[in-house]
């Protein structure tokens, strides 16, 4: 994913999305060959991801493909967070360099990855050469595809994704309690979350709605919330998220509790683990609940 060109986003932001992006792409690959793109596979083999003869680049997502059908063509995708002026020449080079090295047809993607329309170029005609590339937007794809998904790193795709008309703070709610749903350890279900924030930075529109959610869910951030490295008041996301951990964690207040139970089906142990308190504490306020 590249960070040339980007008008909006610092390096150090378009850090964080690349560093998510191929920490999950290996699960998350597969979904968009075959859900976004279309594409039946029988075999896929991994290809080294630099492509070098006058120059080096590295490729986001690069393999061979053999597909049910017997086609065989080199798949490149690559993750754009902003519009880039020079994208086309870049997909024409990677172009190139790959049908030199390889001897194989070339399909290209680029996904687009915030909610605004992009602007950037996918073709180039001159009167000796014609180029084009595919340009999707993972905003006109419908959240579901990737929330049906089983694996965690998947579901958090969704937050990027077509709410189709639905209300926001209810897709928002629905995203986090589904990967919250899974059977993940806490250190990885911590994981996920902060990467699922990374993600929600892409969709300003949201933030507020996620802001919400998050306070429903725990009550963990209503001192230090998880978007103050974007306000300027924190040194960073990760920084900010363990304070704000500390701090949900030393609460073990009734109205935490009965909020984990009642807004979000926390079981007697996920709500005790999630507080700091005994599971012995979380039935007493269940009982409470139930006689309210």
């Amino acid at each position: 994913m590249s960070e040339s060109g980007s008008k909006n986003t610092g390096p150090r932001q378009s850090g964080q999305y690349d560093k998510v992006l191929r920490e999950n792409l290996e699960v998350t690959l597969p979904v968009f060959i075959r859900e976004v793109l279309g594409i039946e596979v029988a075999e896929s083999e991994e290809l080294p991801d630099d492509v070098q003869h006058t120059k080096e680049r590295k490729p986001d997502a690069l393999k061979k493909i053999t597909t049910v059908s017997g086609e065989t063509f080199l798949l490149h995708m690559e993750f754009q967070v902003e519009d880039e002026d020079e994208m086309v020449f870049r997909m024409a080079e990677y172009y190139i360099m790959l049908m030199r090295r390889y001897h194989l047809p070339v399909r290209q993607y680029v996904i687009f990855l915030r909610d605004k329309k992009p602007l950037m170029a996918k073709s180039l005609h001159t009167n000796r050469l014609k180029f084009s590339y595919e340009l999707l937007e993972i905003s006109s794809i419908n959240y579901r595809l990737f929330l049906n998904a089983a694996n965690p790193e998947v579901k958090m795709l969704a937050i990027l994704a077509d709410f189709a008309n639905n209300d926001s703070y209810s897709v928002v709610k629905e995203i986090v309690e589904d990967i919250r749903g899974g059977k993940e350890s806490d250190f990885a279900e911590s994981r996920y979350f902060k990467q699922l924030r990374i993600f929600v930075q892409l969709r300003r529109s949201i933030e507020p709605q996620f802001e919400q959610v998050m306070e429903a869910v725990s009550k963990f951030f209503k001192e230090e919330r998880d978007f103050l490295f974007r306000r300027g008041e924190s040194k960073g996301l990760e920084k900010g998220l363990e304070k704000g951990l500390e701090k949900g964690l030393e609460k073990k207040s009734h109205e935490v509790v009965a909020n984990l139970i009642s807004e979000f089906h926390f079981s007697d142990e996920q709500a005790a683990k999630a507080t700091g308190t005994t599971v012995e504490f979380v039935k007493e306020v269940r009982a409470s609940l139930d006689k309210a």
